[in-house]
This record gives C-alpha cells, sequence and structure tokens, in this order.
C-alpha cells in the first residue's frame, strides 16, 4: 500500500525515485518496461537527497540505453577518497522476463563514476544479515558484503534484491544459459581503482581456523600454554633477525632465554619443533612455471619478496588468512580451509581464469594457503592439467618435483581425478598429447585432436 501510493504521486516521465538516507528507489511508470532512451532521474526531493541526484544522473551514463535502475544504496567505504553504491540494474531480457544484476559503483572526488563489481542474480542467489549493520549476497560460490549507511537503505536493499531473485528463482536463472547474457557488456568494463576492487571483494568475514574451544569457564589457558604462546612470537622475531646459516639451534634458543629471562630446557623439544614450522614458513615460494608461485601465508606477506620476484596476481585459498597488500596486489579469494569436505573442485574454473588472466598481462601470479602444501598446491596441479593439456600424474609429478612439500589431501586428490574425467568429456583427446610450457608458446594447452 505504501509504495503503491507514492507511485500514486509521479507524472508519466522516464523514471522517478522515493529518496532516504543514502538510497534511492525507482518506481517506473506505465507498464514498467524500460525507455529506450536514457532515463531521467527525477527525484521527490527531501532533506536526504545531498549528492545522491548527481551521483544518479552520472550512474545512468553507464548504463545501456534498454536497461533500468532499480534501486541504488550509498556503501559504508575504508577510503574516504570514494563515494560506493551498490546498484541493482535490470532489464528485460531474451526470454520476455525481468533479469536482475548487482554493480558496485564507485564516485571519486570529481563525481568521475566506474563498475568495480558485476554480480549476477541467479536463481541460488541467498541474501544473509551479517549482523553488523549490512548483509551478504551469495550465489554461484561468491560471497560479497555490503553495509549501507543507514537502516532504512538497508531496509530498501534488502527489498530489491529479495524481489528480483525471487524472479530468478522462479524463472530458474543459472549460468551457462540464454539468461542474463547481457551482463558480460558491464563485466567488460571493470575499470574502477585497484583500491576499490579489492574493497568490493574484501574477506570481510576472515577466521582463524582453530581447535574447538574448552568448556566454558574453563579455557583460561594453563601457565605451560601461556609460555609456548610467547615462545612462538619470539622465536619468529629472533629467526627473522638471524643469519640462519651461520647459527646453530642452540644459539637462538640461548638468546630466546636471554629475551624471556628464563630456562626453556623442558621446552627444548617444542623449540625445535617450531623453529622447523617457522622456516618451512620463511622459504621463498617455489616457481611452478614462469609466470606461477606457489607458496605459504609468510611468502604472501612478505611485501619485498613479493615485488622483486615480479608478482602483480595473488590467489589466496584460505579461509583464515586475509589479503595483506590490498591496495598493491589484484587479490582472487577463494575461502575454504582444508578440509576433507571442502569442495574444491567448484572453484578450479575461476582459479584458471585468474591465474590465466596475470599470465596474459604479463605478470607473476602467487598461489597460496596456508603452508603452500594441500589447498594451493591442488589449485596449481588443477590449473597446470587445463592449461597444459596434462594428465594429473604429470601434472601433480611437475608440482611436486619443484615444490617437495606439496601434497593435497585425499579428498583434493579425488577431486583432482574428477577433474580429470571433466576435462576429457570436454575434449576426448584431451591428454592425448603432453604439451611442455616454454617461454615462446602462445597456444599451450591447445591439443589438436586430428593428431
Amino acid at each position: 500500500m505504501f509504495f503503491a501510493f507514492l507511485s500514486s504521486l509521479f507524472h508519466s516521465i522516464s523514471e522517478s525515485f522515493l529518496t532516504v538516507k543514502g538510497a534511492a528507489l525507482f518506481l517506473p511508470c506505465g507498464n514498467g518496461s524500460s525507455s529506450s532512451s536514457t532515463p531521467r532521474a527525477t527525484p521527490r526531493r527531501n532533506k536526504h537527497a545531498g549528492d545522491l541526484q548527481q551521483h544518479l544522473q552520472t550512474m545512468f551514463t553507464l548504463l545501456r540505453p534498454e536497461d533500468t535502475i532499480r534501486l541504488a544504496v550509498r556503501l559504508e567505504s575504508a577510503n574516504s577518497r570514494y563515494t560506493r553504491y551498490m546498484v541493482v540494474v535490470s532489464t528485460i531480457g531474451r526470454q520476455d522476463t525481468e533479469e536482475s544484476v548487482v554493480l558496485g559503483i564507485d564516485f571519486k572526488s570529481d563525481c568521475s563514476c566506474s563498475v568495480g563489481l558485476v554480480l549476477p542474480l541467479w536463481s541460488d542467489t541467498l541474501i544473509h544479515l551479517d549482523g553488523d549493520g549490512g548483509f551478504s549476497v551469495s550465489t554461484v560460490n561468491r560471497v560479497h558484503i555490503f553495509k549501507p549507511v543507514s537502516v532504512q537503505a538497508m531496509w530498501s536493499a534488502l527489498q530489491s534484491l529479495h524481489k528480483a531473485c525471487e524472479v530468478a528463482r522462479v524463472q530458474n536463472y543459472y549460468p551457462g544459459s540464454l539468461f542474463l547474457t547481457w551482463v558480460s557488456y558491464y563485466q567488460s568494463r571493470v575499470s574502477s581503482d585497484q583500491v576499490c576492487i579489492n574493497e568490493w571483494n574484501a574477506m570481510q568475514d576472515v577466521q582463524s581456523h582453530r581447535a574447538d574451544s574448552p568448556v566454558l569457564f574453563i579455557d583460561v589457558p594453563t601457565e605451560r600454554e601461556r609460555t609456548e604462546r610467547l615462545i612462538k612470537a619470539r622465536l619468529r622475531e629472533i629467526m627473522m633477525q638471524k643469519d640462519l646459516e651461520n647459527v646453530t639451534s642452540k644459539e637462538i634458543r640461548t638468546e630466546l632465554e636471554m629475551q624471556m629471562v628464563c630456562n626453556l630446557r623442558e621446552f627444548k623439544e617444542f623449540i625445535d619443533k617450531e623453529m622447523i614450522v617457522i622456516l618451512g614458513q620463511m622459504d621463498s615460494p617455489t616457481e611452478i612455471f614462469e609466470h606461477v608461485y606457489l607458496g605459504s601465508e609468510w611468502n604472501a606477506s612478505n611485501l619485498e619478496e613479493l615485488q622483486n620476484s615480479g608478482v602483480r596476481f595473488i590467489l589466496n585459498v584460505t579461509r583464515e588468512i586475509d589479503n595483506f597488500f590490498p591496495g598493491l596486489f589484484e587479490y582472487h579469494n577463494i575461502r575454504v580451509y582444508d578440509e576433507e569436505a571442502t569442495d574444491l573442485l567448484a572453484y578450479w574454473n575461476d582459479t584458471y581464469k585468474f591465474i590465466s588472466k596475470a599470465k596474459k598481462a604479463g605478470a607473476k601470479c602467487l598461489v597460496h594457503c596456508k603452508m603452500g602444501v594441500s589447498r594451493s598446491a591442488s589449485t596449481v596441479i588443477a590449473y597446470a592439467m587445463k592449461e597444459y593439456g596434462w594428465d594429473l600424474d604429470r601434472a601433480f609429478d611437475h608440482v611436486k618435483e619443484r615444490r617437495a612439500v606439496a601434497k593435497p589431501n585425499p579428498s583434493f586428490m579425488r577431486q583432482l581425478e574428477e577433474y580429470q574425467g571433466i576435462l576429457l568429456k570436454m575434449v576426448p583427446c584431451f591428454f592425448s598429447a603432453h604439451e611442455t610450457p616454454n617461454r615462446n608458446k602462445t597456444e599451450v594447452g591447445k591439443v589438436n585432436c586430428s593428431s
């Protein structure tokens, strides 16, 4: 009733909208179809309009003539130099039904705008409140967090998104169908600054994967546990400052005792094991191919090493580790744990595209997880199979030869076997020839089926 009443207040113009603080709800007139010409933003003015009208007029210049804005919501921004909007754009598709996409639009201080995110609303789209003033939109293994600048703006956004998602469910929109093919127009026009793109893809729900907490009220760490935690922190600091080729384990332990002002004899075995762990983390990333490095959390956090290696793209295959330098590198996140239940195969099409993007740009890509052993190694093996037309054994041996610690967990190995079957179904002779990567080859992995 409320929105029906509002609609009756507007005249027959291309588009009208109602503004609340940080949001504009569009109310199409007539039969609700899109205008054939660029619509005019004609607001019902109120005290919350601010610079929203000017931004809306600029947004329209990004749209195709046949598309229309259903909602524009201003979002919180980590960078004061940019203003961010979540924009729901709709059109009438090939099947004469309404199709919608979420665009992330970034404004600079000069009011110029660009697209930083394109998120098609498929039939599997789910919306969840995050309990922190925002909500998540998840679809086809993608999850994005949106935090509107006001409660009313969030309400407007949820109303519009639920409506668009209901249409997608009823019409069964799914990737690879004839639905939402027009989305490629906007995907090809993503041009926001990298710092903005990183924020659209930020992992705002990063978690630390650890053992279950003890029962409530008895989870206070023991004195030994507190000492071990302090040893870990101090030991890393000492090892980072030492020439590890010219110092013994005993000398490191002696300095550790001096810094902690206590005798650590009973912790000798713990210290030795922790040294091995830290050494593994401090090891350089492994060059698997000329454009692909495989490494650990330590490698992903070592800015000097990344820059010296020529890395510009970072594929983060972890749930528990955030991106260390979002303003300096292009990131892609696969938020999974190293667990048997993890479906890593579902992400290998996206990871292949990301690594290929780095290769096409003439850049190097670091693929990392916690230790560079299971999740990231599996992902690089899957990439090698598809890129070079290798079977699983050849790809696994290649990665293992270069990074001896690589060891996908049993579930990931089964998924790699399944992936091999998928590739064979796509191209029956996919593994009929073994391609060898080299610097001059431009069509690596494109096996000639007639040979």
